[in-house]
């Protein structure tokens, strides 16, 4: 399902919201306090679920779970974790309740998604957030998987890790930024683009473009773009308040972009946050037409009159290596430099 037609079934998904005892707005939304998931450490126990779309190749959940134990893990899979209704892994009920389940285990250490696709923003009304506030525990994943990340830290104020799914990429970047986020020391992470030496004389691959210079503090929050703003108006967004923002999305053309910008504009978002990183926009090429903005232009329009460090090429979104970050973490950044690090802990 392309995206712009599963944001039009998701204004469907919400027009039930009430039935489903859905009735918060964001105006009388209060920020939770930040609350930090206990560590992770090799040999522990972690649930392996589907909260999107459904995985149609049966040998994905074969390299979720081979990746997760060759880094060191037990994999216990979710009750629904193969079931299929249309595109998505099983019904709204089955996919939350797999989600809930895994949050009261108290032999389980950490929830892995196993892909994103369509359908997380279905499920928000369904998870037992106390529950999750009762049991913090790490859970990762990206792409759709951002309407997770977005509602658990809007609800809870609990830190989530945006990063690879259980079947996506294990190469050797992304293992070792897994065992160091989750394994490490707990000190200082420091995310910066991975610098590839080539014949050329000049490196050309992960360049960042700084938007606007300068450096800024604040938590991080954001995601997939598509997906982010689809939540517009409803309470599984944070506050954007003094934030920083990261965003990627694929797929999209440019005036789709620009739609979406032009959204988080609207919503005041801009004005509030301290920060703006963008990532990668994956197959974000024009098809065509009487003519295109770039995606430069696009960023440039949006953030240039805030005067807020931007920059973007970070490594976030749909490429094979990419950054594991803490969302809802106090992080720093350098638009000069493109550089992210945390500030203060982010376990327990």
């Amino acid at each position: 399902m392309k995206k712009r037609q599963f944001i039009k079934s998701l204004g469907l998904g919400l027009g039930m919201a009430p039935v489903l005892g859905f009735t918060h707005t964001t105006k009388n939304h209060i920020e939770p306090e930040t609350l930090l998931p206990k560590k992770l450490k090799p040999g522990d126990q972690v649930g392996l679920i589907s909260p999107s779309a459904a995985t149609a190749d049966r040998m994905e959940f074969t390299f979720a779970r081979e990746a997760l134990e060759a880094l060191g893990l037990k994999v216990v899979e979710g009750r629904y974790l193969s079931e299929r209704r249309g595109h998505l892994a099983g019904s709204d009920a089955e996919r939350a309740a797999d989600l809930n389940e895994m949050f009261g285990n108290k032999k389980i250490k950490a929830v892995v998604c196993i892909r994103g696709g369509s359908g997380a923003a279905r499920i928000l009304p369904l998870i037992d957030y106390a529950l999750i506030r009762k049991n913090p525990k790490p859970i990762l994943g990206y792409s759709d998987i951002t309407a997770l990340h977005n509602a658990i830290n809007a609800q809870t104020g609990l830190i989530t890790f945006h990063g690879p799914n259980g079947s996506g990429s294990w190469n050797s970047f992304n293992a070792n930024q897994f065992r160091n986020v989750f394994f490490g020391s707990g000190d200082r992470i420091t995310y910066e683009n991975e610098k590839e030496e080539t014949d050329d004389l000049v490196v050309k691959k992960n360049r960042i473009r700084t938007i606007h210079p300068g450096k800024a503090e604040g938590v991080l929050v954001g995601g997939n773009l598509t997906v982010l703003t689809a939540l517009a108006g409803s309470p599984y967004l944070p506050d954007f308040k003094n934030k920083i923002l990261f965003l990627e999305d694929i797929g999209e053309e440019p005036y789709r972009i620009d739609r979406m910008m032009s959204t988080l504009m609207l919503m005041g978002v801009f004005k509030d946050i301290k920060g703006f990183v963008f990532g990668q926009c994956t197959d974000c090429d024009p098809s065509g037409g009487y003519g295109n903005l770039t995606l430069d232009q696009i960023l440039d329009d949006y953030l240039l009159p805030h005067k807020i460090p931007a920059f973007r090429g970070a490594m976030i979104g749909h490429v094979p290596k990419q950054f594991l970050l803490p969302f809802g973490a106090k992080m720093a950044m350098d638009a000069s430099k493109g550089i992210l690090e945390t500030r203060g802990a982010i376990f327990q």
